[in-house]
């Protein structure tokens, strides 16, 4: 997302085209999963994560941004693991977390959620001013990115990416 330091001229100009950028891709990766079967959900990528795995990744992120990033919980307690795992962790490494809580879960289950969660950070984005979105989130971050580079890689950036990984799941799955 950032190929020039400090340069956020791509990023949203305000809160409306913020919403619309994510109602777009939302409603972009739910023209794909919204036909889909039980059986279908559970066809595997290459990763070997099936549709209703990648879904359940991006309510956890999506939920994770909105209590950590605009609600500022602590993230090890937003996570539901202990603050030591946290710390240590890289990001595989707390998707292999996700993926193993929620790998069980029935499709239905894991969409119920993935709707609730968008809207409560679609709510949770309403009540927060554009303002503080453009604002540094961390001040030891040495690109001095906004809060909204965040919000915009727990949304539709990242509905993008598993919806393309999801429309070849598919796709491959239809041979």
């Amino acid at each position: 997302m950032d190929d020039k330091p400090n340069d956020y001229s791509h990023l949203p100009q305000d809160q409306a085209e913020l919403i619309q950028r994510i109602h777009d891709e939302w409603t972009a990766l739910e023209g794909v999963i919204d036909a889909l079967s039980d059986e279908q959900m559970g066809v595997l990528d290459a990763g070997g994560w099936s549709i209703k795995d990648n879904l359940a990744h991006l309510a956890a992120w999506e939920e994770f941004m909105r209590l950590h990033h605009l609600r500022d919980l602590p993230p090890h307690e937003v996570m539901g693991i202990d603050e030591a795992t946290f710390k240590r962790g890289d990001e595989n490494e707390l998707n292999e977390i996700l993926f193993q809580r929620n790998k069980n879960r029935s499709a239905s289950d894991i969409l119920v959620e993935l709707h609730r969660t968008h809207e409560q950070v679609l709510a949770d984005l309403e009540r927060t001013s554009f303002e503080n979105l453009m604002k540094q989130h961390y001040a030891d971050d040495p690109k001095a990115r906004p809060l909204m580079c965040w919000v915009i890689y727990n949304t539709y950036e990242h509905y993008q990416e598993h919806r393309i990984t999801i429309e070849k799941v598919i796709k491959q799955a239809s041979r």
